[in-house]
């Protein structure tokens, strides 16, 4: 029964080996002849540039076979874990993310992506832990505090998710998202008075922001403010006339212009 550094210097001979047969071959990395002692760097390297050019499941080779050199290396595992994810083989990025984690307790990243994967495997708690310890590494870090806010959301916390999300808005003020979670949490409360607000200065800070305009006419359509809704769902059909909720923002125009010009007669009367 081999030990597990037998099993390593094993498989590290199988790669030396593999490398120096295929050394003819017409890929980019195979082509430059190998010795003995396979640089780990050469394969980090590799594996770096293809993850840069989203050619993640090549690049898992190469940080698996910089792996059998130098199991110490929280980076390789760090960058292995973010290919998984982005494959959605979330199980595996968990697993290399971990690795990282154990290695180097000071990497912001890597706590932030092992949060980010288990938020998308529905695993909130974890989320919150690893969201948290990568805003104590990096407090100001506005992404993070985001997420953990959308980790409490996921655990049925709404009032600690406003919580956070108005102390990002607090000191992130351009930080458009929070803004956004915030006031869909305020709409499902039908507190639609402050999600107006809210989604008042959205637009103030980014007019081009489309989505907006039909969040403040739905926002006024529910206060009975049909006017204003009115002219804020045609703002957002100027802007995306082509938008999947385009067919009902002219229905429901049209049923507010009759509204409207039938409450005008009924004043007359």
């Amino acid at each position: 029964m081999l030990k597990e550094s037998e099993t390593y210097r094993l498989l590290q001979c199988i790669l030396i080996r593999g490398n120096m047969r295929k050394s003819n071959s017409k890929t980019e990395y195979m082509s430059v002849p190998f010795k003995v002692q396979v640089k780990k760097n050469d394969l980090q390297s590799k594996a770096d540039k293809l993850k840069s050019k989203n050619s993640f499941k090549e690049a898992i080779g190469f940080y698996l076979n910089s792996i059998l050199l130098d199991r110490n290396n929280p980076d390789t595992y760090l960058n292995l874990g973010i290919c998984y994810k982005h494959l959605g083989k979330l199980q595996k990025a968990i697993s290399a993310l971990e690795k990282s984690a154990l290695l180097d307790k000071d990497n912001f990243e890597t706590f932030y992506e092992l949060g980010l994967c288990h938020l998308e495997d529905e695993i909130p708690c974890k989320a919150i832990k690893c969201f948290i310890h990568a805003i104590e590494l990096e407090p100001d870090n506005a992404d993070a505090i985001y997420h953990l806010g959308l980790a409490h959301e996921q655990c049925d916390e709404q009032d600690m998710a406003m919580m956070i999300y108005q102390k990002l808005i607090d000191n992130s003020p351009t930080y458009l998202n929070a803004y956004l979670r915030k006031s869909t949490l305020l709409m499902k409360m039908e507190l639609y008075n402050s999600a107006l607000d809210l989604y008042k200065q959205v637009l103030k800070i980014n007019p081009n922001y489309a989505q907006g305009y039909y969040d403040i006419a739905y926002c006024l359509d529910k206060l009975g403010k049909q006017r204003e809704a009115k002219r804020y769902y045609h703002k957002f059909l100027e802007h995306k006339p082509e938008d999947k909720n385009a067919n009902f923002v002219m229905r429901r125009m049209e049923k507010l212009r009759k509204l409207t010009a039938s409450n005008t007669k009924l004043s007359l009367v």
